[in-house]
């Protein structure tokens, strides 16, 4: 039943379309549609079927010739967009390379600048002895003693110490180097801070 329902279906087109240039490359199925027209139930029911010799065409229908595609189809870009694709991933590796070779912008430290009033024991402390001991022994990392001192009146002959210098905040904290100071207890008696500003 298959092969009759095959066969009458392209008996129109082996009569019309399906010439011998078709057919010559086309062996398997012409070879197919010669021994099913031959049977004899075919040629008693449908008669000879003969094969064209040169297709035949509706009125007003002519074969085009198939034209290659041209090479440089500008509507045809099966690429493009992988293209795009990888130019875009090219340019983001390049900036995240440039961004990782660029040297990162340092913190701002955060500093202050601090004054203190060093008041001595007595009226016989040495005051320039007093601040070259607390530049030498007081020494810790972003702690900067300001070289130069004074000296200032109080009262009955006595003169206290002013001394400054300049910290990193989050390295000093005031209160330990006040503290350190008076543990010099053989020459300070009190230590007040008198200015405390931000850089």
């Amino acid at each position: 039943m298959a092969d009759i329902a095959v066969g009458v279906a392209l008996t129109s087109a082996f009569q019309l379309v399906l010439h011998p240039a078709w057919r010559a490359t086309n062996t398997n199925i012409s070879a197919w549609f010669a021994n099913w027209s031959a049977l004899p139930q075919v040629s008693k029911a449908a008669g000879t079927i003969q094969a064209c010799e040169a297709a035949t065409h509706p009125a007003g229908f002519e074969e085009e010739e198939e034209k290659p595609a041209a090479a440089d189809d500008d509507d045809l870009d099966l690429f493009g967009d992988d293209d795009e694709d990888a130019e875009a991933a090219a340019a983001a590796a390049k900036a995240a390379v440039a961004k990782a070779k660029k040297p990162a912008k340092k913190k701002a430290i955060a500093m202050s600048l601090v004054m203190l009033e060093v008041k001595p024991l007595d009226d016989t402390t040495n005051l320039d002895d007093t601040a070259q001991k607390i530049f030498t022994t007081i020494v810790q990392d972003g702690l900067f003693w300001k070289t130069e001192y004074k000296k200032e009146p109080v009262a009955f002959g006595i003169f206290k110490l002013i001394v400054g210098f300049s910290l990193e905040d989050d390295k000093v904290s005031v209160d330990d180097v006040v503290e350190k100071i008076e543990a010099m207890e053989d020459l300070v008696q009190s230590v007040e801070i008198s200015a405390f500003n931000k850089i």
